[in-house]
């Protein structure tokens, strides 16, 4: 049973099953049934209970038997299993229709499903994450025997153009060899992701602090949900902006002050992402600027404290711990970003400080090495997934360090 038919299951046949033993055990549930005898539960409760044992067993046998086949085992015809799962779900409804009486605990049956169910919820995405670090890891423990991991992490050159003639078994001797030094993609990286938190920070905090103590409530929610339009806006669209208008921009503003830019320059998308990453630090900064208690407000008013001393002296450092995650964010944010760089900053390694000209980054790498027409086992194609675990390795311990900062002035605070 695949998925297309596990969904077909699901809607077509367990969905009003379940529905029709809702209303049944639902109505059901009436003391006038009973002799005017008092149930456990409310009513809606014993639905609920009909509903889940008319649809969790199909579920399951559904879930077990796509399982199955994932392993490559065929545990049975589909038509039999159709069957099967039909038949479970008939004596469900049959079963807890029956047990339906006034001593039923069904509201205990009903949170204890709920309970296991978030309980499961939580490790899966625990094990997910789990899934995912480790076919980053092996994937990139391949690449790193080949490959030096110090040349990687210091090597100034990223050339991997003749990587892919090792993997397609052609002559190698005498070619140039590949280079993996990932420092100008890093380089390129930090360059831009800081251009844009020099954008997005000043603004996105002065606006989240205007917001929160300056703007009456009609302002307040007129400019909020105007702020937060620009998360909403496809990357691509950010692109074609950059591209298109910014960078022209920014070309003639160098030449007009007798400096060279290039038009796929690390200024332009480091400014249009600067504004796309506006929100997550105005609207988180403003919720947790509002999250302070009103009393520590009061408290500064009441010894003479202006509305700037207040917010400088009181509200900034009660609300860094929200504020230091709405950078971080942020920060994560930009970091992952690929469409803009590609579309104004181009595919080109260079190592440069300098914004006026073209660099890339580690995302535009990983996502230039997997769409290409290399054999997987490629060294090419293995230093996504080496940039990939760098990426991943760097972005850990920015948040281990957030997470130190938070604790310390949440403490001091509290």
């Amino acid at each position: 049973m695949n998925f297309s038919q596990i969904a077909q299951l699901l809607v077509l046949g367990m969905a009003p099953l379940g529905a029709g033993s809702y209303a049944l055990c639902r109505a059901k549930a009436r003391p006038e049934r009973f002799g005017g005898a008092k149930f456990h539960s409310p009513s809606w409760y014993y639905g609920w209970y009909g509903f889940l044992w008319a649809f969790l067993p199909p579920l399951l046998l559904a879930v077990a038997s796509w399982i199955l086949r994932l392993a490559g085992l065929r545990p049975a015809p589909d038509w039999v299993l159709m069957a099967l799962a039909m038949g479970l779900g008939l004596a469900g409804l049959v079963y807890a229709h029956r047990s339906v009486n006034p001593e039923l605990r069904a509201r205990n049956s009903v949170e204890g499903v709920i309970h296991w169910t978030l309980r499961m919820s939580s490790v899966l995405s625990i094990l997910i994450t789990v899934g995912i670090v480790s076919s980053v890891l092996f994937e990139a423990l391949q690449f790193f025997s080949q490959v030096s991991l110090w040349e990687f992490l210091t090597g100034t050159a990223w050339s991997p153009g003749t990587a892919f003639l090792g993997a397609a078994g052609r002559e190698t001797e005498g070619v140039a060899k590949p280079l993996f030094g990932s420092v100008p993609l890093f380089a390129g990286t930090f360059l831009i992701t800081a251009i844009s938190l020099l954008v997005a920070v000043p603004i996105g905090l002065f606006a989240a602090i205007f917001l929160s103590e300056y703007a009456s409530l009609p302002m307040r929610r007129i400019f909020k949900p105007a702020l937060e339009i620009l998360a909403g806006i496809p990357s691509v669209v950010y692109g074609f902006f950059a591209a298109i208008t910014v960078s022209p921009w920014v070309v003639n503003t160098a030449q007009a002050l007798g400096v060279r830019a290039d038009y796929t320059n690390a200024l332009s998308p480091g400014l249009v992402m600067g504004v796309m990453i506006i929100p997550f630090v105005s609207s988180l900064s403003d919720d947790v600027l509002n999250a302070v208690p009103m009393s520590m407000r009061e408290g500064s008013y009441a010894l003479g404290a202006t509305t700037s001393e207040t917010i400088r002296r009181v509200l900034l450092p009660a609300a860094l711990p929200g504020i230091v995650a709405a950078v971080l964010l942020a920060f994560s944010r930009a970091v992952g970003e690929t469409m803009i760089v590609v579309m104004a900053a181009g595919l080109r390694p260079n190592l440069t400080w300098n914004p006026l000209e073209g660099v890339t980054t580690v995302t535009v790498r990983i996502v230039d090495a997997l769409v290409g027409d290399q054999a997987f086992d490629s060294l090419e194609t293995l230093s996504a997934f080496g940039l990939g675990l760098v990426l991943l390795v760097f972005t850990l311990i920015l948040n281990v360090i957030s997470a130190y900062i938070i604790r310390r002035f949440r403490q001091k605070y509290e």
